[in-house]
């Protein structure tokens, strides 16, 4: 396995994600000078005052001028214009990565923008989100013990794959390969289809005539289930357009579950629906023991 280490880091989007990089990377002692580039003035100015970075630079074609290693951490959307914009600048050799949900999109990005570059160009996902947002959210140890999946591509060289791995577990995170998109259909049905829920059922009640009542009287079961329905509306409507293929899958999936779960009340089944609740209860506890071990 490489080590990792970057003389020159330009971060695209020093928010929760990529802060947390940079400052996790900077602990470890694993850089040495930190560009940010970001499209919020008060959020880079910010990562400067907290000494998440060295310096930003508006023009990300400018910035990784001399990079050695990039970091994309924008909503999925704009990989393609990030891409695109830093295509003319990209040195010979400079480790690209991303840290995107979805990752079939940032391959094709890739290919369309970079094709000369693509021996170092290697996806990855960290598993680590939150519902808070910008630079004041990054935390250095966000990563530890978390999972990051690395997507390689058949054009990837094997020193670029183990760098980029090596990278995420410089922050003390744990990697797992596996295909882009291997990577989509898992993270549709675990994460991209949760917060379709979680969304839809807030925009539910918030259309009520009694919404005021109904919040007024919401409590753990409510606040737990939608917690992140206070992520970012743009990152998770990029996130849902470009992996709309899963998760409208997903989605219609659930829908039986939720139309099999309404006959059941309809005729009174409380035999099947204890059967639902009682597998369904199971499974949770196997997983929460099978991550509790780990």
């Amino acid at each position: 396995m490489s080590e990792f280490h970057s003389d020159r880091l330009v971060v695209v989007g020093v928010g929760l994600i990529g802060g947390s990089a940079a400052a996790a990377l900077r602990r470890a002692g694993r850089v040495g000078h930190i560009i940010g580039v970001g499209r919020g003035r008060s959020n880079i100015e910010r990562a400067l005052e907290l000494g998440v970075i060295d310096e930003a630079v508006a023009d990300v074609g400018a910035a990784v001028k001399g990079a050695d290693t990039v970091l994309l951490a924008v909503p999925v959307k704009q990989n393609d214009s990030v891409l695109a914009a830093l295509a003319q600048s990209l040195e010979t050799g400079t480790l690209v990565t991303d840290a995107g949900s979805t990752k079939q999109d940032f391959a094709a990005a890739a290919r369309r923008w970079l094709p000369s570059h693509l021996a170092t160009t290697v996806p990855g996902h960290p598993i680590a989100g939150a519902e808070h947002t910008g630079v004041d959210a990054a935390s250095p140890i966000l990563f530890q013990g978390k999972n990051v999946v690395v997507t390689p591509l058949p054009e990837n060289s094997p020193d670029a794959v183990d760098r980029v791995s090596a990278l995420w577990q410089v922050c003390g995170a744990r990697i797992t390969r596996m295909s882009a998109e291997h990577h989509d259909r898992i993270f549709s049905a675990v994460s991209h289809l949760p917060h379709m829920l979680a969304y839809s059922l807030v925009h539910m009640i918030a259309g009520r005539p009694d919404a005021r009542e109904l919040f007024d009287f919401a409590a753990s079961g409510f606040r737990d289930f939608t917690r992140i329905a206070g992520s970012s509306p743009e990152m998770w409507r990029d996130i849902a357009l470009a992996n709309k293929e899963a998760l409208v899958a997903d989605l219609e999936a659930y829908q039986e579950q939720i139309a099999g779960l309404t006959e059941r009340l309809k005729a009174a089944d409380a035999a099947e629906l204890e059967r639902i609740f009682e597998a369904a209860r199971s499974a949770r506890n196997a997983w929460l023991d099978r991550n509790q071990k780990r």
